[in-house]
């Protein structure tokens, strides 16, 4: 059962998928290096099925490790999210996120603008001093 299931929902969220984002980024990454580190791995599990229909991957045992990976690291990531410590962290997190004054649209164009243009003058500056153009 989640502890305090209903407590911090779009923290918890928040928190939960930029995670599962970044470990399906990994476990990508872990699929393209496995067929270098063990070519076995790189070949067809199934000679009559070589690719997955529809999503045209390769059906290997890099794949499947890759997979599985990726489906432990998923739950362990939701059971660690839903220990005490974490969980009230993420709450508090939320409820301090309810208390901010946000800035409004104006606000945020104006200093969009302002960076730009410092960024820019900063720029122009940099290359001048240092490259004398």
């Amino acid at each position: 059962m989640a502890y305090k299931q209903d407590q911090g929902r779009l923290a918890r969220m928040a928190a939960y998928w930029s995670l599962a984002l970044l470990i399906l980024y990994g476990c990508r990454s872990f699929y393209m290096l496995l067929p270098t580190w063990w070519p076995s791995l790189g070949r067809p599990l199934a000679a009559s099925m070589p690719k997955i229909p529809i999503l045209g991957w390769n059906l290997n045992g890099a794949l499947l490790v890759s997979g599985l990976l990726l489906a432990a690291a998923w739950y362990v990531l939701y059971r660690w999210q839903q220990t005490p410590k974490v969980a009230d962290l993420l709450i508090d997190t939320e409820i301090e996120l309810t208390k901010v004054t946000w800035p409004t649209m104006p606000d945020v164009l104006f200093l969009m603008t302002f960076l730009a243009g410092s960024d820019a003058l900063l720029g122009m500056w940099t290359t001048r001093v240092l490259l004398g153009k």
